[in-house]
């Protein structure tokens, strides 16, 4: 059942939508409001069953609750999917569907997210205020969560291997918009950056235009480097792969890059440090917060560029304990979520 679904994962409401007339059909997940509203990306795709689509929104809603919370946000977690084919969305059925996130009265914020755009965004709009993201607000937020991420790796090298950027080997897989402008912060400061992706054409192009060198998605794991940037799709460090890495550090801007929790135990074993994905990636969350409180894009990149603090904060913890940077990252945020709860509670 949803309920006990729900109750597995700790999640306060579920809301099915409905819209015959335009075809609407989505789950909004509200995880935890503790810290503030929740906030989280709309994304909408062809699931194969109601089943996969409620365990996408509920496995991305409580990762989102962790993200705000662990970049010292504001915020609680959420997340929206709306099933069905992207070709076949129209304009109103997102009319539809912001009025559907008008009705939760402002306990969940959506924003864009995958199969889902601006000129989306500025339609729910039309039909409610709880909306960031929009064409006159701060705009794209991946150059945001692209110069997180160049702090995270800079300061992750600074901490595990005493050296500046400059001196580092790069493999970034997934030359998308945040992929690219990790590529183009690296190169400025002089790292030496390998690129992979799925799209040969793209990645023939990419080349060219930035003289880098380039590796097959097959052997981008096993690729020799300093650091290993995973800038695509999640779940790409798993049980297969993990054992390739012939990397000292990963840390890239893709959500959910571990296929399990326990990947990061793994990923340790080998004497790889590992930068949690959803502390080192929160760029984009920390773009559309600042958008939410009328902050400006200088703002957020001043609030992105701490990332890098927050994770040596983290390592340093994750050693002393003799645990994973993930699970240090979790306690963090389960601590910032208990003082939420009670404010007379103190860190463990």
């Amino acid at each position: 059942m949803v309920l006990d679904r729900m109750t597995d994962y700790g999640h306060e409401a579920v809301t099915y939508v409905s819209d015959p007339e335009t075809g609407l059909q989505a789950i909004v997940a509200v995880h935890d409001t503790t810290l503030g509203p929740a906030l989280g990306g709309t994304r909408m795709l062809p699931y194969d069953t109601e089943a996969d689509a409620l365990q996408d929104v509920l496995r991305l809603s409580k990762a989102m609750t962790y993200k705000a919370a662990a970049a010292d946000l504001d915020l609680g977690g959420g997340k929206a999917v709306i099933v069905g084919d992207p070709e076949q969305k129209t304009a109103e059925m997102m009319a539809a569907y912001g009025q559907a996130v008008d009705a939760l009265g402002g306990r969940y914020i959506t924003s864009v997210d995958i199969n889902t755009g601006v000129e989306d965004l500025d339609v729910i709009a039309d039909h409610t205020d709880h909306v960031v993201g929009v064409s006159d607000g701060l705009g794209d937020p991946s150059p945001v969560t692209a110069y997180g991420v160049f702090r995270g790796v800079e300061e992750t090298a600074r901490y595990e291997l005493d050296r500046p950027v400059s001196e580092l080997s790069v493999t970034i897989q997934g030359i998308g918009k945040v992929g690219t402008g990790l590529a183009e912060r690296l190169l400025e400061r002089g790292a030496d950056v390998t690129v992979s992706d799925v799209d040969t054409d793209q990645l023939e192009s990419f080349a060219d235009e930035y003289g880098v060198a380039t590796v097959a998605p097959e052997d981008v794991y096993a690729e020799p480097c300093d650091v290993f940037a995973p800038c695509a799709i999640g779940g790409v460090l798993n049980d297969d792969t993990i054992p390739q890495l012939n990397c000292e550090i990963v840390a890239g801007g893709a959500n959910n890059v571990l296929k399990r929790r326990d990947h990061a135990e793994m990923l340790q074993d080998r004497g790889i440090r590992y930068a949690p994905d959803y502390v080192i990636n929160a760029g984009g969350l920390i773009t559309v917060h600042t958008e939410h409180v009328d902050g400006t894009i200088e703002d957020a990149f001043e609030k992105a560029d701490a990332i890098g603090d927050r994770l040596i904060e983290l390592y340093e913890r994750a050693d002393d304990r003799g645990v994973t940077p993930l699970q240090a990252a979790r306690e963090y945020a389960e601590e910032r979520l208990e003082r939420g709860r009670d404010p007379l509670a103190t860190p463990a």
